[in-house]
């Protein structure tokens, strides 16, 4: 298997895996009492509390931060704590679906943003590439209804902010590794870092979504609730992030990107045989429109 390949294989899976999250962000805010802010606090602390063993049992020298990448990562921690926040707030307010196209935005902006910070050029098939897999992630999601538009102008804001920074962390993502800083080290020392950024966030009541004091960021509620949060935490985003994360040290990160927006499909696709829900066919040509995209981009690699 060609290096190319091999990227594009980790990405296509970490994204599979990911894929989930929107939805059970929104079932946990709906049938549990985390506020959006409360649970993006929590799911950043389970992530690095999990890592920290598994890092010094079998990867100590993740752990090992140098000076000079020091800023670097507390920078990077900023950025995802923001990030992460603005996500579950755009699910709150715009639902899964939309939130997840409003999300795959950020293609756009990381090609630009990669041709003037890393030098990777915007060819023909990836400006194609963008274009499908925008308009098929609309029709996957939905989100060319009008209902899910109207009278929500801070939601489309929020989630076109989301797209903004789903490149920036990208980019943060290629930047790190070309510092040689270890993906799995890196991903404890930013989550750990958002956490204690989200958590700041979380105590200041003006901010939407905000738990307002540190008695509500820990909601009283059943087992099962804190089972939710923890399998949201270790699969979707630890393990998906992980694997888009590595996946950027065998293809360009504008690529890698890209190929995140099949993500709406796969929700489709695992909402049809998970929950029985219907593909209609204007999903499925939107998953075909997205698919033919990743084609074109492997196409163009070769």
């Amino acid at each position: 298997m060609s290096t190319k390949s091999k990227g594009t294989l980790i990405a296509l899976i970490g994204i599979a895996i990911w894929s989930t999250s929107g939805v059970l962000i929104s079932y946990l805010l709906i049938n549990y009492p985390f506020t959006s802010l409360s649970l993006a606090f929590w799911r950043n602390l389970i992530i690095s509390i999990f890592l920290l063993p598994v890092l010094i049992i079998f990867r100590r020298k993740s752990l090992i931060l140098d000076k000079q990448h020091i800023v670097f990562t507390l920078f990077y921690g900023i950025f995802l704590a923001v990030f992460n926040s603005i996500w579950v707030l755009s699910v709150f307010y715009n639902g899964a679906a939309v939130a997840t196209v409003l999300a795959y935005s950020s293609a756009g902006f990381t090609a630009i943003l990669a041709y003037f910070i890393f030098q990777e050029k915007i060819t023909g098939p990836k400006v194609a590439a963008i274009i499908l897999s925008l308009s098929g992630s609309v029709l996957v999601s939905k989100a060319y209804s009008t209902e899910m538009w109207a009278n929500n102008p801070l939601g489309i804001g929020v989630g076109l902010t989301t797209g903004a920074f789903f490149a920036g962390y990208t980019l943060f993502g290629k930047a790190s590794l070309l510092r040689n800083i270890d993906p799995w080290g890196s991903m404890f020392f930013t989550f750990l870092t958002g956490s204690g950024f989200i958590l700041i966030f979380n105590l200041i009541p003006m901010i939407p979504g905000a738990a307002g004091s540190f008695h509500a960021i820990m909601p009283a509620m059943e087992p099962a609730g804190w089972a939710w949060m923890i399998f949201l935490s270790l699969g979707p985003t630890l393990l998906g992030f992980g694997m888009y994360n590595i996946s950027m040290m065998f293809i360009p990160a504008s690529v890698t990107n890209i190929l995140a927006t099949t993500e709406p499909a796969m929700t489709a696709i695992q909402a049809y045989f998970f929950l029985g829900e219907q593909l209609n066919w204007v999903q499925v040509l939107g998953s075909l429109i997205i698919l033919s995209a990743v084609l074109i981009l492997r196409l163009s690699e070769k």
